[in-house]
């Protein structure tokens, strides 16, 4: 069984952390395998290379693993309830 909370918050994170690579590989890289145009079109109001934009970024990435860990959870505790508990 899950942790809701564990997975949750460690599901955020991962996304918050996805998200600065995500940005440092697109400052170091060519334009040509730059990420910006997907996150742009994947994180509302999100745009490239603003402390704004950044920061909501962070924040949506953030939230988008909470979602996913939200979801996840309850789905996997009752398949493991069903299936092997």
């Amino acid at each position: 069984m899950l942790n809701w909370k564990v997975v949750t918050w460690s599901l955020g994170t991962w996304a918050a952390i996805a998200f600065v690579v995500c940005v440092i590989w697109g400052l170091v890289t060519p334009d040509a395998l730059h990420m910006h145009a997907f996150l742009e079109q994947v994180l509302p109001a999100f745009e490239w290379l603003t402390w704004w934009g950044f920061v909501l970024g962070l924040v949506e990435s953030f939230l988008y693993g909470v979602y996913a860990g939200l979801v996840y959870t309850p789905l996997y505790n009752f398949f493991h309830r069903r299936w092997v508990g």
